[in-house]
């Protein structure tokens, strides 16, 4: 079965410290219609030359590598080059891990236990602009979310809002948080789809936030939930 995309390939470069793991995922990745890996390196250093030389559209990212790890790798990239999506693909998925990648500007967060058709669909969703998240990590920053603690709904008598958002806008970033698509949070608020648009469009502009993968991390960092 295809899995293309129908449109030019996707240009992807593979950033491992284990050189078994990525010749397995350039041949994996060589059976996926519409990806075409145009590279690889060992560590981060050999990343950033490598996204200079050969232009990919994702970086799929490892974390845990000698000298530049992958968080730092990421943040360099997304600086120098803003065109080029990170997709984070890794062993950890624990919340100091998750929160630097993110904070970093990775665009989406797998781990290593994604199957093909996962990976690939998170390569398409980051080359676009969108975010992906494996469902373990989805898991823990839903439960982050939920701790309890003060977030900036309860924060001051006056009940100050974090930078001028709405109610809704709170609300509307606490659910992208926990992993809704516009069509959800439209159903979960009983709103029309093009109003959570209108929505999203405030937040972000407001938060500072390029795409979903920010707003997670924006969510996250302020204990913000869509309850």
């Amino acid at each position: 079965m295809s899995e293309g995309t129908g449109g030019a390939a996707i240009r992807v470069l593979v950033v491992d410290d284990q050189h078994v793991v990525r010749e397995g995922l350039t041949a994996l990745l060589g059976l996926v219609d519409g990806v075409e890996v145009v590279g690889s390196a060992k560590d981060g250093a050999a990343a950033l030359a490598a996204v200079a030389r050969d232009r990919p559209d994702v970086v799929l990212m490892d974390l845990r590598m000698p000298g530049v790890d992958g968080v730092e790798a990421t943040r360099q990239i997304t600086a120098r080059h803003p065109g080029v999506a990170v997709l984070v693909l890794t062993t950890y998925a624990d919340d100091e891990s998750i929160v630097s990648a993110l904070d970093a500007g990775a665009r989406g967060y797998l781990t290593k236990d994604a199957g093909r058709r996962e990976i690939a669909a998170a390569l398409r969703s980051a080359a676009v602009g969108q975010s992906t998240f494996d469902p373990a990590v989805s898991q823990r920053l839903m439960a982050a979310l939920r701790r309890p603690g003060p977030t900036p709904q309860q924060a001051g008598a006056r009940g100050a809002k974090p930078d001028g958002l709405t109610e809704r806008e709170l609300q509307v970033v606490g659910l992208i948080g926990a992993g809704l698509n516009n069509t959800e949070i439209a159903a979960k608020l009983f709103i029309a789809e093009t109003t959570v648009k209108t929505h999203i469009n405030n937040a972000f502009a407001k938060i500072g936030a390029r795409d979903r993968a920010d707003a997670v991390r924006y969510a996250y960092e302020h204990g913000i939930t869509g309850g």
